[in-house]
């Protein structure tokens, strides 16, 4: 593998955790195997990995263009990351609120449902 590669794996692992990408990495098959390694190069090794701004604002802009582009099913992944990046439930309120502004209601109004879907999740394994 890359050098990014390797870059790329140790942000990802940073931002989703390690039970996340050990699930992800075992789900892999020959069919997808160069997908992976384009997103782990190009998302993690590449845009996750700049130090152009932080990783805090970084998930926030992610859920947003997630919320705004439609692209809802990675957005529970992305809510659960923020438990590593450091953004805040208030953080992504605002950044869904964002969306609503410029993208459209709907698609805000159902990022929030997962969001808060996926926090009383979070909450409620971490009362387990």
């Amino acid at each position: 593998m890359t050098d990014r590669y390797d870059q790329g794996m140790k942000v990802r692992r940073a931002v989703l955790g390690d039970a996340h990408v050990d699930a992800a990495e075992a789900k892999k098959s020959d069919f997808d195997a160069q997908f992976q390694t384009l997103i782990t190069e190009g998302a993690w090794g590449t845009v996750w990995a700049s130090d152009g701004i932080g990783t805090r604002e970084r998930s926030m802009l992610t859920l947003a263009l997630l919320a705004a582009l439609g692209n809802f099913d990675e957005i529970p992944m992305h809510i659960r990351a923020t438990a590593r990046t450091g953004a805040s439930k208030q953080d992504v309120l605002e950044a869904f609120q964002h969306v609503a502004i410029y993208a459209g209601v709907p698609r805000a109004n159902h990022a929030l449902k997962l969001a808060k879907q996926t926090y009383a999740e979070m909450e409620q394994s971490d009362d387990a």
